[in-house]
């Protein structure tokens, strides 16, 4: 059944520490009923907001770092100023071909056209949408159907106009993934609902800025995308939860395994080592304006930690002998979410990720957009054409292999931890 997300942000404020509540991220990580899966060969389909590799790279970052043994394939095949049309032209040249098993689509921001609303215009847009849809059920791949991002009223100029204009020209995509059975994400609903929440809050866009031109993506505007997309389509929250009774020096875990257990003098303090199976997602400064907006990204990347039985007071938590925050003695009891630090080792390596995905994706984008699409004008002539079957199954391969190395980066480790006083 397709699941259609709604508008509903969370109206939590910026803060590093996320205690665990009714929603607790423990009680719902589950990966079954989310849409990628181990092995899935994966093709972003899109225009320039896709070609950016900002939201689909933290896409990537997510799936890599939370699932080190999927064996994933990431492919983007998005192209600056494309629309459904385009999509529909060449998907079984750039999607097909590339054997996914699964695809995400996102286009409709240039397809509006920036004005005014036009039926002729969005009719054109659901048939090519739902070509491809057909396309894609007929070579049994899954699809994710994705509305784009609503345009940033503060900083587009048409923005009020074009804003309403996405609503209804958006509207029939629900209908056209229910219609093959596919899951689809109403991705300008909810990044509407939150830059109207920013508009609100920081109306000069001063401070909360997800699209330098009111469209696309900056850091921000890309992990407010990649928090909506995979959100929609159940993306675990948990990575870990860790939680420690210091009187009885016992542990219940998740997620990870907790080992040498030792309490201090009159439990005061505590030290253990902890295992994970995932990593978390490193809290980016760019990212930080993004937080109210995105839930704290306590459904997307919760690593907890409860400590229980600690006396009153405020307490550090260090990790390999590196301070990373500190806590009340009752924020530790009720559970700390240590996905949002930014500095430490579990941030380190995580960071360590993306820049090798990054770099990665420096070969994804030649291969595509310099051979396949001939932006390097020798692709275009005889001799290139001949050779390039081979040369973008070379590129394929080295990218493949740059992935290898990736997951080697996302292997967790063990990892000292220390609660003691301040």
């Amino acid at each position: 059944m397709t699941r259609l997300l709604t508008a509903g942000v969370a109206a939590a404020l910026f803060a590093l520490v996320c205690s665990a509540s009714a929603a607790d991220p423990a009680k719902s990580a589950d990966a079954k009923e989310f849409f990628f899966k181990p092995n899935d060969r994966i093709v972003f389909l899109g225009d320039s907001i896709t070609e950016q590799y900002q939201y689909s790279s933290y896409i990537e970052l997510y799936l890599t770092t939370r699932f080190p043994d999927w064996n994933l394939t990431f492919i983007n095949a998005g192209i600056g100023g494309d629309t459904a049309n385009g999509g529909a032209g060449r998907f079984k040249a750039h999607v097909l071909d590339e054997h996914p098993t699964a695809v995400t689509i996102n286009f409709g921001m240039n397809d509006g056209g920036y004005g005014k609303f036009r039926a002729d215009a969005c009719k054109n847009f659901t048939q090519k949408t739902e070509a491809m849809l057909k396309m894609a059920r007929e070579a049994n791949v899954r699809v994710a159907l994705l509305s784009p991002n609503a345009v940033d009223r503060r900083m587009k100029s048409n923005g009020v106009e074009y804003l309403e204009t996405q609503k209804q020209f958006y509207a029939p995509l629900a209908g056209a993934a229910e219609k093959f059975n596919y899951p689809f994400v109403d991705q300008y609903a909810i990044t509407r609902a939150a830059t109207e929440r920013m508009e609100k809050d920081d109306p000069k866009a001063q401070k909360a800025k997800p699209y330098g031109d009111g469209f696309h993506t900056s850091a921000p505007g890309g992990l407010l995308m990649a928090h909506a997309i995979l959100t929609g389509l159940h993306a675990p929250a948990l990575v870990s939860n860790a939680s420690i009774d210091v009187k009885d020096a016992k542990a219940t875990a998740k997620g990870c395994k907790v080992d040498d257990i030792t309490t201090f003098p009159n439990g005061v303090g505590v030290s253990f080592t902890r295992t994970d199976a995932a990593l978390p997602l490193p809290m980016l400064k760019d990212w930080l304006p993004m937080l109210p907006y995105t839930n704290n990204l306590k459904d997307l990347n919760w690593y907890g930690l409860a400590v229980k039985g600690l006396p009153a007071g405020s307490f550090s938590v260090s990790i390999d002998g590196k301070e990373v925050g500190k806590f009340s003695d009752k924020e530790l009891a009720a559970g700390v979410n240590l996905g949002n630090l930014t500095s430490g080792p579990l941030y380190d390596q995580s960071v360590a990720v993306l820049n090798a995905i990054n770099d990665k994706n420096q070969i994804v984008h030649g291969r595509f957009r310099g051979i396949m699409l001939g932006g390097d004008k020798y692709w275009n002539t005889a001799a290139g054409r001949k050779r390039r079957p081979e040369e973008m199954a070379r590129r394929l391969e080295e990218a493949t292999a740059a992935q290898a190395e990736i997951y080697k980066l996302a292997k967790p480790t063990a990892h000292k931890f220390e609660i003691k006083p301040q």
